[in-house]
């Protein structure tokens, strides 16, 4: 009987308990890296939709793998569903496309027409959502789903355009402003490409390379502005030691059929893009409904904001990818070397290398880099200085990468021709922001030649030759003919500013010790050099046969210039700048426990480097490769600021 009761009372429980269902919920717990993976995972983050679309699936009675099996099906549920709103549904279906869009192009090539439609839709949908809904961008401006939706957008772009641009190369394309694009489905696609400037010299770039894929090791940090748009690098795949640049203007070819030699400067090959894909319509229906889209590309440089529907867009940047690609692909290094020591392909002539394509609005910042370097010397301080928003706004780099095995004045005369043509180029009148007040910061031997560039040479240099070999009548003036752009100079007249690094201006003597003079008669200058020079010492021993010190007239190079018993040297050092000049000294000193004034760097001593006059002078721990050291490049970020702040008139 208690049996039959206990059955009883079992069954009882039982079926009040399906009637009332199953109060199932329960607590749990999670880390915050699962709160973090819950709320910002998704397709592109983890191959997984995210919990945001997962939850628009729920509302329509669908899932994750319902999408994924009959996805067409999927996508129309989510467009015609009125359970949701227009922000639910367009975010959810830029996501659904997008995990369609890595499906595709993982089952296939980055130019299948299909992957390419399915990028499209993601960054329509994208572009819908964040312009055509009822909340404006800065509404949602705390919320991570539209963090993920414009990253969708972004990341849509940049594999739908590096996609068509396979297809324009392949088609053999050579216009930028008219390329050929690959048609693709039933899509209009236009171009506007008028918010670029590609280096003059690359009509269309080799390849379109995402920045985002890219990473260095050299480089201390990547710049970049978060924004809207996919960042992408221009990339020109000749290398730099394919120029022959001369210092002469280009023209057309001579009567002979010959191609003009190139002129010095050479705007960056792998200049900074930002891409958009802007879809036709003013409503949300019409950007829907459309066929048509443009491609609109920017430099980011001189673009920082785009108006879209309405409101102003930050555009996003990076400002990094370009200059290390740039170095990575150059080779500097071994052609440093190879001029250094005259071999085959070695530099014979200075070149120019805008680090951006040049702005007329931007102040002009030349870096000269010293003996047996080349720009990489300077990896880091480019970097950094245009890390600085600030500075990055206001100035523009130029880097003078010149054969270090040739002496100081055939350096001198030659890169003042260089800059002196370069700014002519790009600014014939003189007038523009970027041809005035340049400051020329030089390292080492750059520095000296930093300070030659903006000191006169008055008749000291001259009358110095002179009194070791007097000349007079048809002699004097066939040897000044000669030296006069090597002995008579005045500062640039653009110059107002100069920061001096670790330079030797009066010498140093480790140019006379043992392994230095190893090295100095192992350099060799090029042919067309030493051939000039040589008639200039032939003529000089002609001048004066008895002379007791003929060995001296053999021709100097760049380590006998840097001697502290150089009469070069000797002579240059004590010639006045030009008042108008404000500059810095940066010193490194290698020798802890010595006295400031008998400190040195390793290899310039503090006597050396010392300028009196100085607008300042900062001493830091540190061997001869000082512009390396963050403390300098701080204080090369604070010059130029001071710089800034010293201007006239009201900032740009």
């Amino acid at each position: 009987m208690r049996a039959r009761l206990l059955v009883s009372l079992s069954s009882l429980l039982c079926a009040a308990a399906l009637l009332a269902g199953c109060a199932g919920v329960k607590v749990g717990s999670i880390s915050p890296a699962e709160y973090l993976a819950q709320r910002r995972g998704d397709v592109l983050t983890t191959g997984r939709l995210s919990t945001s679309a997962e939850e628009v699936l729920r509302v329509i009675g669908s899932d994750a793998d319902l999408c994924r099996k009959d996805g067409q099906a999927c996508r129309n549920a989510l467009a015609d569903s009125s359970g949701l709103s227009d922000e639910q549904r367009l975010s959810a279906l830029s996501e659904v496309w997008l995990q369609v869009a890595l499906a595709a192009e993982k089952g296939g090539t980055a130019t299948d027409a299909t992957a390419i439609e399915a990028w499209f839709e993601t960054a329509r949908h994208a572009y819908a959502y964040l312009f055509f809904t009822a909340r404006k961008p800065r509404d949602r401006a705390f919320e991570d789903r539209q963090t993920q939706v414009r990253d969708y957008y972004n990341y849509a772009v940049q594999q739908a355009i590096t996609g068509l641009y396979h297809g324009i190369r392949r088609n053999g394309s050579r216009s930028a402003a008219q390329p050929e694009v690959p048609k693709i489905g039933d899509w209009r696609i236009e171009t506007d490409v008028s918010g670029l400037r590609l280096p003059a010299d690359t009509p269309l770039p080799d390849e379109l390379i995402p920045a985002a894929s890219l990473t260095f090791s050299g480089l201390r940090n990547t710049y970049r502005r978060d924004g809207f748009g996919a960042e992408l690098v221009a990339a020109d795949n000749k290398r730099t030691d394919d120029e022959a640049p001369r210092i002469v203007p280009s023209g057309p070819a001579d009567q002979a059929g010959r191609n003009p030699p190139r002129p010095p400067y050479r705007e960056m090959p792998f200049p900074a893009v930002t891409a958009l894909l802007l879809f036709d319509g003013t409503s949300l229906a019409e950007v829907l409904g459309t066929r048509t889209l443009r491609i609109a590309a920017y430099d980011p440089y001189r673009t920082a904001n785009v108006q879209l529907a309405g409101q102003e867009v930050p555009l996003a940047a990076n400002f990094t990818s370009g200059y290390g690609l740039w170095l990575a692909r150059s080779d500097f290094a071994l052609q440093a070397l190879r001029s250094l020591f005259g071999g085959r392909d070695g530099l014979t002539e200075p070149r120019i290398y805008l680090m951006q394509p040049y702005d007329p609005n931007r102040r002009t910042v030349i870096m000269l880099h010293g003996l047996a370097s080349s720009p990489e010397a300077w990896i880091n301080v480019a970097n950094e200085v245009l890390g600085d928003e600030t500075l990055r706004r206001r100035y523009q780099i130029w880097q003078v990468y010149y054969p270090t095995n040739a002496p100081l004045p055939i350096n001198n005369f030659a890169i003042r021709e260089a800059v002196t043509q370069t700014l002519t180029h790009f600014d014939p009148t003189g007038k523009a922001p970027a041809s005035n007040n340049i400051t020329l910061i030089g390292h080492s031997m750059g520095g000296v030649l930093s300070r030659l560039m903006v000191s006169s040479s008055e008749d000291k240099l001259w009358d110095a030759l002179l009194a070791s070999y007097p000349m007079q009548g048809a002699q004097q003036r066939r040897m000044e003919e000669k030296l006069a752009p090597y002995l008579r100079f005045e500062p640039l007249p653009q110059v107002s500013d100069a920061i001096f690094i670790a330079s030797p201006h009066r010498g140093t003597d480790f140019a006379n010790n043992r392994i230095s003079r190893w090295v100095a008669n192992l350099i060799t200058l090029p042919v067309a050099m030493l051939g000039q020079l040589s008639d200039i010492s032939r003529e000089l021993v002609r001048i004066a046969p008895t002379r007791q010190d003929q060995g001296t007239l053999r021709i100097p190079n760049s380590i006998d210039n840097l001697s502290d018993r150089d009469p070069f040297v000797r002579l240059s050092s004590g010639l006045p700048m030009n008042p108008r000049v404000r500059f810095h000294s940066i010193i490194g000193n290698d020798t802890p426990g010595v006295a400031q004034a008998l400190s040195s760097d390793g290899i310039v001593p503090y006597a050396s480097a010392h300028l009196d006059g100085a607008a300042s002078e900062l001493v830091i721990p540190s061997a001869h490769s000082v512009q390396e050291n963050p403390l300098a490049i701080l204080e090369i970020r604070r010059i130029l600021r001071e710089q800034l702040r010293a201007e006239p008139g009201p900032a740009r």
